[in-house]
């Protein structure tokens, strides 16, 4: 026998009592923190604080100054004629960087990896120079840091670099006698540069009754450099 089961109709809603049920948000008292709209670009200018296109260039931010870089760059071709008031502004080490990097990928041409000897130098003349310059100079001159120490070990590596340049384009490694000849040229280039300004950077040039005496550790910092790029 079959049963039958109630079952309830179906009743839907009238358009009407469907609009009156529909989802209204609750209304914010007074004492709740209402939402604030604002623009980004006028958050910017409150306040008097400066916008996007007045903020320095990216390199200026890090300290790397390319016409800087560029005046003290060119300042070491003559030695001769070296322009020591460009370096007397600051000691910057964005420039002896380049050369330091200008270096080692002149020695990678010619077959060398020498990044790690070459920066270990770099920081051991620094402290050499820094050291040798204090002791003869004394206390009273003897003003010149380690960071402009560095500076200008690293912007006197140029004869160097041309150096690497040169022997790697035109002499070939056969010829071992001008090798040692034109390597001989360039190093006393760099130690003229370098003590010239070790000099002149010390206030009121006190230091120059000792150029000799510091020309001499320039040479031999140079004349390493220099057997690396001959060897």
């Amino acid at each position: 026998m079959t049963k039958d089961f109630a079952v309830p109709p179906v009743v839907f809603p009238r358009a009407n009592n469907f609009q009156q049920r529909r989802f209204q948000p609750p209304r914010t008292s007074s004492s709740s923190i209402p939402f604030m709209s604002f623009e980004i670009g006028s958050s910017f200018n409150r306040g008097g604080s400066t916008s996007l296109e007045d903020e320095e260039p990216l390199l200026s931010e890090l300290g790397i100054h390319p016409e800087q870089i560029w005046s003290k760059t060119r300042s070491i071709l003559n030695p001769f004629r070296i322009n020591q008031s460009v370096h007397k502004d600051s000691s910057d080490l964005s420039g002896p960087i380049f050369l330091y990097l200008s270096l080692c990928v002149f020695q990678l041409l010619a077959g060398k990896i020498q990044f790690g000897v070459i920066l270990g130098w770099i920081v051991v003349a620094s402290i050499f120079l820094y050291v040798v310059f204090n002791m003869l100079a004394g206390r009273r001159s003897g003003n010149l840091n380690l960071h402009t120490c560095a500076s200008l070990v690293g912007y006197c590596l140029l004869p160097v670099v041309v150096l690497a340049v040169v022997l790697l384009l035109f002499v070939p490694r056969g010829v071992g006698v001008v090798r040692f000849v034109v390597a001989g040229v360039f190093v006393l280039w760099s130690t003229r540069v370098c003590s010239g300004l070790v000099v002149s950077l010390a206030d009121g040039g006190e230091g120059g009754e000792h150029r000799g005496l510091i020309s001499y550790p320039c040479f031999l910092i140079y004349c390493l450099f220099s057997l690396l790029v001959v060897f």
